[in-house]
């Protein structure tokens, strides 16, 4: 059994970060599964996974037997509170990603690529909520027509489990290209108990395919459909194009709205020099939602998570919704963040 420890540290991202490195995860076979290993971490906070980055430290760090004379009985039980035993529970590799799910007292993380950014959360517990993005996602049924709702990027299905929790009747298509991680999320993440259609008809149906592909949508559209899509710790490229969003709108039943997690900052230059806009225009350091309000001129809105929470820009398109109503509509611990909604300004 091996030992390290390892330190967790919020910091800025432009993705859903917070990799693990290489510290346990070396280059992988295309087949085989590791065995599970037992770590030992020390954080300064639970290790909830609210898309901060999980910074290693690669020095081993023997326990100290001799406690320094001034420390007391009570920062020692302190200190060895902060200590956390995780578990990598599998790593496989696989066509399209690097595979790592670990398991902590508090929750259970999903790591892929080559980054090893987490792309899911599970809780547990009496806490379902994340602390990030993914709590977001929650807001959308309330502003939406009655109808199917649709997840791109559904990784371990972080927000179907939230979505299915506080709105249980939804009818949800989550879209993953990638057969073995939906399997690891059967066995490891509970996704097949979001499968079965629970006592007020609620389901999410699974689709293993490429969510830009034309097969397997509705023709009546959907409701809602949000986008989570990265790839190497970047929102996918295609997402900086125009004529995507264009094509992914025609998906949505009139009055639907797209919900995009668009990553974090995307540094402009102008004669070598780069531009910070005002607060009120800041979005416009994110390529994404320049995209999106390039294609829906007047129709898209955003916010930015706060630092501790990673700074991801989110986006909903569509007439900013009344505030205050969609605040009550929402679970108490989402009412303040949807009131930081903007609309963006046209721009030229």
């Amino acid at each position: 059994m091996f030992w390290s420890s390892i330190s967790l540290s919020p910091t800025a991202i432009a993705s859903p970060p917070f990799p693990l490195t290489e510290l346990f995860f070396p280059p992988l076979s295309p087949t085989p599964t590791l065995t599970p290993a037992t770590f030992k971490l020390r954080s300064s906070s639970t290790c909830r996974c609210t898309k901060t980055d999980l910074t290693s430290q690669h020095e081993e760090t023997p326990p100290n037997p001799y406690p320094k004379q001034d420390e007391t009985p009570q920062a020692a039980a302190a200190a060895a509170a902060e200590e956390e035993t995780f578990q990598v529970l599998t790593a496989i590799h696989t066509q399209y990603n690097d595979i790592l799910i670990v398991d902590t007292p508090q929750s259970r993380m999903l790591l892929l690529d080559s980054t090893h950014n987490v792309h899911s959360v599970l809780q547990k517990g009496d806490e379902k909520w994340t602390g990030s993005y993914w709590d977001e996602f929650v807001s959308l049924p309330p502003i939406v027509p009655e109808g199917p709702i649709a997840i791109y990027g559904l990784g371990g299905g972080t927000a179907a489990h939230l979505m299915l929790d506080v709105w249980p009747s939804l009818q949800l298509e989550g879209w993953e290209i990638d057969e073995i991680l939906i399997d690891k999320a059967r066995e490891y993440f509970g996704l097949s108990n979001l499968e079965k259609c629970n006592d007020v008809g609620g389901q999410l149906q699974v689709h293993i395919d490429d969510a830009f592909s034309h097969e397997q949508h509705r023709p009546s559209g959907y409701a809602g459909i949000i986008i989570d899509l990265f790839s190497d710790g970047k929102v996918l490229s295609q997402l900086q194009e125009v004529e995507i969003w264009l094509e992914l709108s025609d998906r949505l039943m009139p009055g639907g709205r797209l919900m995009v997690n668009c990553g974090g900052v995307s540094e402009s230059f102008l004669d070598g020099k780069v531009q910070h806009p005002s607060i009120d225009d800041i979005w416009m350091q994110n390529s994404t939602i320049k995209a999106l309000a390039e294609a829906f001129p007047g129709q898209v809105n955003w916010k930015r998570m706060p630092e501790s929470q990673g700074l991801n820009y989110l986006a909903i398109t569509g007439p900013l919704p009344d505030l205050t109503s969609w605040s009550a509509m929402v679970p108490s611990c989402l009412s303040e963040a949807v009131k930081q909604w903007k609309s963006c300004r046209p721009f030229h």
